[in-house]
C-alpha cells in the first residue's frame, strides 16, 4: 500500500515537472515571438511606406480600442471577486497595505529623483514669444472644465451606468470596491451565491476575452512598433527643449532601470527575472500609453509567467493601475517647476519639496489612461494662474513621454505585486484563492 502511493506521488511529482517545464518553453516562445514582432514592425514602419503606414495606424487604433473595451470590465470584475472572496479577512488589510506602502514609497522615489535631476540639469528659461506662442496649441476645450477639486469631485459616480461608459477608472475601483465589500458581507443566502455565480463566470468571460487578445497580439505588437518607428522617421517626435526633456525622460531612466530593481533587490527578488516575465506587459504600455488598458496583459503576465497568487495580483494590480503613478508623479512635479521657474515664482527648497508631495497627491488621483498627466498638470498650473503656453509646447514632445511613463508605471506596478507576493508568500489563506484561470 505504501508502495503504490510512493509510485503515486512519484508519477503527480514527474507529471508536475513535464508541466512546469513545457509552460517554461511556451513562455520562451511567446517572448521570442513577441519581440520578432517589435523588431518586424520597426523595420516595417521605418521604410516609410505610406499605405502601410496608414493600415498600421489602423492596426495599432483597433488593438487600443480593444484593450481599453476590456480592461474596465476586467478591473470591476477582479476587485469584485477578490474583495467578495476576502472581505474583512486578515489578508485583505495584510495586502493592501504591503501594496499602499510600496506604491507611496516608489512614487515619492520618482519625485524625488526627478527633483534631484531637475536641480542637477537646472533647465533654463525660454523666451516669453515662444510661451505666449504656445498658447495656441493648449487644447483649449479641456480649460474651461479644468479644476482640481472638479477632478476629485468627477470620482464620486451619481450613477452607476456613467463611470463605465466614460471608462472613468477611480469611479469603476470605487463601485467595485463598494460592491465587493457588500458582498462580502452579505448574509450568505441563495441570492448572494446566485449572484456570486454570475459574477464569476462573466470573469471568466473576460479571462476568455484576454486569452484571444493575447494569442492575436503579436499583429498589434507590429502595428504599434510600425506606427511608432514610422512617427520617429518622419520627425513627429523629436528631442526638443532639450534639459527640460533630458530631466522628464532621465529621471523616468533612473527609476526605471535602478531604483525600483534596487528596491526589489532589497526585497529578496531577482529584478531581471522580474522583467523578463513582465516584458510583454511593458511592452503593451509602452505603446498604447494607458496602465489602465494595459491591465488584461499584466494580470495574464502576472499570473502565468510571475506565478503570483491571484489574491495579490487580481486586488494589487487593479489598485497600482489607478494610485500607482511613478512616471506622473515625476513629470507633473518637473513640469510644475518649469512651468512656474518660466512664470518667475520663487522656487524655494521649502516650495520644491511642498510640489514633491503635491506631484505624489496629484499622480494617486490621476487615472491610468493616455494624456492623463498632462491634463491634470494644465489644471493644477491654470488654478495657480501659471501660464500655460509652456504647456502647449511640451505637447508635441509628450506623445515620447507618455509612452515612457506608462511603461514605467507598469513596470512599478510589476514591482508593488511581485514584492507584496514576496512578502506574503506561505502567510494567505489559499483556500479562498479564486479559481478563475487567466491563462
Amino acid at each position: 500500500m505504501a508502495d503504490n502511493k510512493k509510485q503515486v506521488n512519484v508519477k503527480e511529482t514527474a507529471q508536475s515537472a513535464i508541466r512546469e517545464s513545457k509552460a517554461k518553453s511556451s513562455q520562451g516562445r511567446q517572448f521570442l515571438l513577441w519581440f520578432g514582432a517589435l523588431i518586424l514592425g520597426g523595420i516595417l514602419g521605418w521604410l516609410g511606406i505610406q499605405p502601410l503606414n496608414e493600415f498600421f495606424n489602423f492596426v495599432a487604433t483597433v488593438f487600443t480600442r480593444l484593450f481599453q473595451f476590456i480592461a474596465v470590465p476586467t478591473i470591476a470584475l477582479a476587485v469584485i471577486t477578490t474583495l467578495a472572496a476576502l472581505g474583512n479577512n486578515k489578508d485583505t488589510s495584510r495586502i493592501f497595505s504591503h501594496a499602499l506602502f510600496y506604491t507611496l514609497f516608489t512614487t515619492i522615489c520618482a519625485a524625488a529623483t526627478s527633483l534631484c535631476l531637475y536641480l542637477w540639469i537646472s533647465p533654463g528659461n525660454l523666451p516669453m514669444d515662444i510661451i505666449n506662442a504656445g498658447q495656441e496649441a493648449v487644447p483649449m476645450q479641456k480649460l474651461g472644465a479644468l479644476s482640481y477639486y472638479d477632478h476629485f469631485l468627477s470620482v464620486i459616480p451619481n450613477n452607476v451606468l456613467q463611470p463605465f461608459l466614460t471608462g472613468n477608472v477611480l469611479s469603476v475601483m470605487l463601485i467595485s470596491a463598494a460592491v465587493g465589500l457588500a458582498l462580502a458581507f452579505m448574509p450568505k443566502t441563495d441570492n448572494r451565491e446566485q449572484l456570486l455565480k454570475v459574477i464569476n463566470g462573466l470573469q471568466e468571460l473576460s479571462f476568455t476575452l484576454i486569452r484571444a487578445l493575447l494569442y492575436v497580439l503579436p499583429l498589434g505588437i507590429i502595428a504599434f512598433a510600425g506606427q511608432l518607428s514610422a512617427q520617429i522617421e518622419a520627425g513627429v517626435i523629436v528631442g526638443a527643449l532639450g534639459k527640460y526633456t533630458a530631466v522628464v525622460i532621465g529621471g523616468n531612466a533612473i527609476q526605471f532601470f535602478i531604483i525600483l530593481p534596487l528596491i526589489m533587490l532589497l526585497r529578496g527578488l531577482n529584478p531581471v527575472k522580474v522583467f523578463r516575465k513582465m516584458a510583454p506587459a511593458l511592452a503593451v504600455a509602452l505603446f498604447t500609453k494607458s496602465s489602465a488598458g494595459t491591465l488584461p496583459v499584466t494580470l495574464a503576465c502576472a499570473e502565468q509567467n510571475l506565478k503570483a497568487n491571484p489574491k495579490v495580483s487580481r486586488f494589487v494590480l487593479p489598485i497600482c493601475t489607478t494610485i500607482n503613478m511613478n512616471g506622473c508623479a515625476a513629470f507633473i512635479l518637473v513640469t510644475s517647476l518649469f512651468v512656474m521657474q518660466n512664470a518667475g515664482f520663487e522656487l524655494s527648497m521649502t516650495t520644491m519639496i511642498t510640489w514633491l508631495f503635491i506631484s505624489v497627491i496629484a499622480a494617486v488621483g490621476n487615472a491610468g489612461v493616455p494624456m492623463g498627466c498632462y491634463f491634470l498638470t494644465l489644471s493644477l498650473m491654470s488654478s495657480i494662474g501659471a501660464p500655460i503656453g509652456l504647456l502647449g509646447i511640451i505637447l508635441p514632445i509628450y506623445t515620447i513621454i507618455d509612452m515612457i511613463e506608462t511603461a514605467e508605471n507598469v513596470w512599478s506596478d510589476s514591482a508593488v505585486c511581485a514584492m507584496t507576493d514576496n512578502d506574503l508568500k506561505g502567510k494567505l489563506d489559499d483556500s479562498e484563492i479564486p479559481n478563475t484561470s487567466i491563462l
